[in-house]
């Protein structure tokens, strides 16, 4: 199986469980500004490890554990959307990437500032 196969169905499955999450599941956790960033399914389609990012750091800990619980539901519709030889196996992730570049620009902005203060101060 190709690589490019493997990257578009990882794209699809991206996209149906987003649909899905958005839809389809009423659980009150789910809530918030949030994102399904990215999805990895494995060469042999039986898993697939979903990133999520959630703006809201009070919302991240209640809404992993309502995706995790609904994994089954979600690869049940995945499988009912998609044709596909098996509906993956469903790994929710919190994605930190975007915090993680939060941080380095606050970390830039920091150095900028002390960097523009030595330059006046000499």
């Amino acid at each position: 199986m190709s690589y490019q196969r493997i990257d578009r169905i990882s794209e699809e499955v991206r996209r149906e469980v987003d649909t899905i999450i958005r839809e389809s599941l009423h659980d009150p956790r789910i809530k918030g500004t949030y994102s399904i960033t990215r999805a990895d399914v494995t060469r042999d389609l039986r898993y697939a490890k979903i990133y999520v990012s959630i703006l809201e750091e009070a919302d991240r800990a209640p809404m992993m554990a309502a995706l995790k619980k609904a994994a089954g539901f979600v690869r049940h519709e995945l499988g009912q959307r998609m044709i596909i030889r098996y509906a993956p196996e469903m790994l929710f992730e919190l994605d930190k990437n975007i915090e993680y570049g939060v941080h380095i620009a606050t970390v830039l902005k920091q150095v900028q500032s002390e960097v523009q203060t030595h330059d006046e101060n000499e």
